[in-house]
This record gives structure tokens, sequence and C-alpha cells, in this order.
């Protein structure tokens, strides 16, 4: 548990810093305490948010086992789903208790960041302590922080796509869209992981093991069992988004009406992403235990973050195809 609570302190507060920095490029503004509020609410919320998760995440594994239920089928998507959930909802909660304090109590904001930062010191050497977390406190920081980098590009095509009076209805649907793909690709990484891990320890080469450049035929038609884990995941892709679809036009709240040919190039992009990251899922996966990397440390960062940039590019890109063939609804941005 101390593990990750060193992690996520440590990329909360890069983020923040990324975040700054990305604000102050193109509008030229700068403001050190909004900035160090910034840091406070980003620092904290990383941290009680991996340490509230990482206690659900060892109750479903433990609760899947004693049910008899491939814990790779559910503990992902779990935690995918509810680290969305509890991320945004301490974020918003925590970033407005710290803004409100800004003009009576200007040193509440660093003294938060400071107690987190000053604390890491004691979850390294709690951590170094296990031979398993030693190797990842050493090792794990690659994948986290650029798989951070990869999600914030996606978030800068969002922000540039979003910023567009015409295409403001694609806020609603990202969510979705990255969501699901990023849930999907790492229920097969998992799977693919465990697959590998039940023929030996990364670097060896059983018969199982790497295929270092897969074919799409065998990633998606072979008989092999990820490749049945792969269709079905891939065929579970339309029926699910038809019920976000659905329930986001029940709600109103997409902006943007659900006519056929936007079902259309919607589905289209959700169906190309999921075929994308299940197939870089094959090839990295593999190519990680061939050289020496334990993929349930390193694949799912970049995967989830590659969802991401993958859905997002995608969907603001069928948004503006949309736009210049003509399907202009009158809501759009509204």
């Amino acid at each position: 548990l101390l593990l990750p609570q060193v992690q996520a302190t440590v990329v909360g507060f890069l983020a923040s810093i990324a975040a700054v920095i990305f604000g102050w490029i193109p509008d030229g503004h700068f403001s050190i305490d909004h900035a160090v509020l910034l840091c406070a609410s980003s620092v904290a919320t990383a941290f009680i948010a991996s340490l509230v998760l990482g206690m659900i995440m060892i109750g479903v594994i433990i609760g899947s086992r004693k049910m008899g239920i491939n814990p790779d089928n559910v503990a992902t998507p779990i935690a995918a789903s509810l680290g969305d959930l509890i991320t945004l909802a301490l974020l918003s909660g925590i970033s407005w208790g710290l803004y409100k304090e800004l003009e009576s109590r200007a040193y509440v904001n660093p003294l938060v960041c400071a107690f987190f930062i000053a604390l890491l010191p004691i979850w390294i050497v709690v951590a170094r302590r296990n031979a398993a977390t030693r190797e990842v406190l050493y090792s794990g920081w690659e994948p986290v922080i650029i798989a951070m980098a990869i999600s914030s590009v996606g978030g800068l095509i969002l922000d540039r796509t979003v910023s567009d009076p015409n295409f403001a209805g694609i806020a609603v649907f990202t969510p979705v869209i990255n969501g699901v793909g990023g849930n999907l690709v790492a229920v097969q990484a998992s799977r693919i992981s465990t697959y590998l891990h039940m023929s030996g320890m990364p670097g060896e080469s059983p018969e199982t093991a790497p295929r270092k450049c897969p074919s799409p035929c065998s990633t998606f038609f072979s008989s092999d069992v990820n490749s049945r884990s792969a269709r079905v995941l891939f065929l579970l892709v339309v029926p699910g988004h038809l019920v976000f679809l659905y329930t986001i036009s029940s709600m109103r709240g997409g902006h943007t009406t659900l006519t056929p040919i936007f079902i259309l190039f919607y589905m289209t992009a959700a169906l190309l992403q999921v075929v994308i990251l299940l197939y870089i899922a094959d090839w990295m996966v593999h190519w990680m235990w061939g050289r020496d990397l334990d993929p349930d440390n390193f694949s799912i960062p970049y995967l989830t973050a590659l969802g991401d940039l993958i859905g997002t590019g995608l969907l603001a890109l069928s948004f503006h195809i949309l736009w210049l063939i003509g399907d202009r609804d009158s809501d759009v941005g509204d």
C-alpha cells in the first residue's frame, strides 16, 4: 500500500506542475497562489485516492478469489472506474475547500503541499523493506510518468476541441469512450500477464511466451485463449457504448442529438480505438515479458494512457468530420 502512496504523491506533484505550465504558456498569465493551490489539491487528492483505491482493491481481489471469480476480469475495471469517480470527487471537494482558504489563510495551501511531500521519506523507507516493492520503487517510475505525459497530450487535444463552441458536446462523450477502451484493454493485459505468469517468471521463454511482433490475425482470430478473450472484449464495445449513449441522451447531457450518422461515426471511433489497444496490448505485454519486465507493473499505465490519447483523438476527428459533412445540430455547443 505504501508503494503506490509514494508514486501517487510524486505523480500528483508533477501533474500539478505540468498543468501550471500548460495553462501558463498559452495564456501568458501566472499566479503563484493558484499554482500552490493546484499543487496542494493535486498531491492531497492523489495521496488519499490512492490509499482508498488500494484498500478497495485488496478487498475486491480477496473477495473475488473466495467467490471463485477471476480477479483479472473485475479488479482492473473497478479500479479504473472507481479511480475516476473517487479522484474527481476528491479533487473538486479538496480544491474548493483550499480555494476558500486563499483570502483569509493563504498559508494553508503551501502547508498542505509540504505536509504530503514531507511524508515521502517515511513511505520510501518502509517500502524498501520488501524485496518486491523495492524493485518497483526503483524501476516503476518510467511507465507512470510517461503515461501521465501521454494522457496530458490527450487532455490538450480535448481542451483545444472543447474551446471551439461547435464541438463543445465532445466533453460528455470523451470520458465514456476513454473509460470503456481503458477498462477493456486493462482486462486483456491482466489476463495475458497472468497467463504468462502461470508458465514461469518474466524473462523466461516457455513455449507459451513472447511473440515479438504478433500479426492482427493471431491477435484476434487464432484459437489461443488470449485471442478468444480479445474477441469477447471487442464484442462488448457496441452494446456497452449503446447503453452509455442512451443514458446520456435520456439525461440530455450530451448537447448533441444522437442521429444515425453521429452514432455511426462514434461507434467507428470506439471500435477502432479498442482494436488498436488490444493489438498493442498483445504486443506490449509479450515484449515486456521477454525483457524481464513484469507486465503487471509496466503495461497497464501505458495502455490506459494510450487509450485516453487514441480515444480523444479519434472522437475529436469524428466531430470535425461530422461538422464538415453537414451534420450540424442546432444544440451542438449549447
